[in-house]
């Protein structure tokens, strides 16, 4: 596009960045590509979670990583190289010196939390540019880290122009951001729908190899790390209670226990481990599914992105009703699924069972799935709302044109980009 103003340069401070699978993740990289094709200059600052080797390393404590440069499309990535990790803080080399010359290179930072490395990176260095951040979640379970990151992460926050967050249960519930509800601006997370509204011979190829391993039997899937928040525990017992086969798609800490307790539940010949799925594939499962299981348990859920990707594939989400948290505001109850109480594999299983045994509901809610997908997450919405807030901070004037573009199939087109090296 040919644009009428300066392009902005905009550097996002992130923890990980894709192919790492996360929430967080996902979201960082939706908005900078649709910020580069509005027009700007788009850098993502963050910790390389992958060795030299390129296997995720992301949860070792002592494994160090590479500082990598490379591109994402035409967005530029900058993974710091890891040098250990201790109560998720991860020690990187480079960042403070990267932050010192900020100011020089970019006319704004959008850090994404909770992020302990680069709050303390930004408390000791103070960039002389307006600082803008989304605020994904609450440290919830991390005591150790808790009470020393909030001090830090206000110390940040006092100097920040604008916080961002996706929902208003969200920014209600927060004991953090109820100290800084004038800065507060509400944006809900969108992502490029187009991807998951067509398919590809890859993408159904994988559908139809997952229903012909299903032989005409429901397939439940789950999406999302194996950690404590994600209550996986609970599809599995609700396994026991319905028919059919469980996807879950993901890795982590407690995957050996998961697979005990299906062991333990007579279970585990009904369920497939899948620990990564490349974009193709997670299509694929979507269009094969009866149901998304969403069972998270705690606030540290904020939203759930792959809810999004799930309905505006016209598949149902189950989901959980965790308390203060916008997670059953983004796939609502009845409408484009159905929403049960946390840590309750009963109630999951007979929600199950409904969608099965009731007829056309699977159907209307595939529906409604699809259309609230639709109205309220694009990517267009998310983007020019963003840029709205850089605006507001600025007091600039940006070409207002998005053109969204897919996500690249994978990982390995990126290319390094001139003048990089690898450490």
């Amino acid at each position: 596009m040919t644009s009428h103003t300066p392009k902005l340069r905009i550097c996002h401070l992130g923890k990980y960045y894709h192919p790492f699978r996360g929430g967080i993740e996902t979201h960082v990289q939706s908005l900078a590509q649709a910020q580069v094709d509005a027009g700007s200059a788009v850098t993502v600052a963050c910790i390389n979670h992958r060795d030299r080797n390129g296997s995720d390393v992301w949860s070792s404590r002592t494994t160090k990583t590479p500082t990598v440069k490379e591109l994402d499309g035409d967005v530029r990535i900058h993974r710091f190289g890891k040098l250990a990790t201790l109560a998720r803080f991860d020690f990187c080399r480079g960042i403070r010196q990267f932050l010192y010359e900020a100011s020089s290179k970019y006319d704004l930072l959008h850090l994404h939390v909770p992020n302990p490395s680069m709050c303390v990176a930004l408390a000791s260095t103070r960039p002389q540019i307006p600082i803008v951040v989304t605020y994904h979640s609450d440290i919830v379970k991390q005591r150790f880290i808790r009470k020393p990151f909030r001090f830090i992460e206000s110390c940040v926050f006092s100097r920040v122009s604008r916080i961002i967050v996706a929902t208003q249960a969200y920014r209600d519930s927060s004991s953090v951001l109820k100290k800084y509800q004038r800065k507060t601006t509400i944006v809900p997370f969108g992502l490029d729908l187009s991807r998951f509204k067509t398919s590809s011979p890859q993408s159904q190829e994988f559908e139809r190899k997952l229903r012909v391993k299903a032989g005409g039997d429901p397939i439940w899937l789950c999406v999302g790390r194996l950690v404590y928040y994600k209550g996986t525990e609970y599809a599995v017992r609700a396994l026991a209670k319905v028919p059919g086969r469980l996807m879950i798609v993901g890795g982590g800490e407690l995957q050996p226990s998961l697979l005990e307790l299906a062991k333990q539940l007579g279970v585990s010949d009904r369920i497939d481990w899948y620990p990564n799925l490349d974009d193709e594939q997670l299509r694929g499962a979507y269009a094969a599914a009866t149901a998304l299981w969403f069972p998270s348990i705690v606030r540290s859920e904020a939203f759930g992105l792959v809810q999004v990707e799930a309905m505006a594939s016209g598949c149902p989400v189950i989901n959980t009703s965790i308390r203060g948290s916008g997670v059953s505001w983004v796939s609502l109850d009845n409408v484009s699924g159905l929403t049960v109480p946390i840590q309750d594999s009963e109630v999951l299983a007979a929600a199950s069972r409904r969608l099965l045994e009731e007829p056309g509901l699977r159907d209307r809610l595939s529906r409604g799935a699809v259309h609230r997908a639709e109205s309220c997450f694009e990517i267009h919405d998310m983007t020019q709302k963003t840029m709205d807030v850089y605006e507001s901070v600025l007091e600039r004037k940006f070409e207002r044109v998005i053109v969204p573009r897919p996500l690249p199939q994978s990982h390995e087109t990126q290319i390094e980009f001139a003048g990089s090296q690898t450490r």
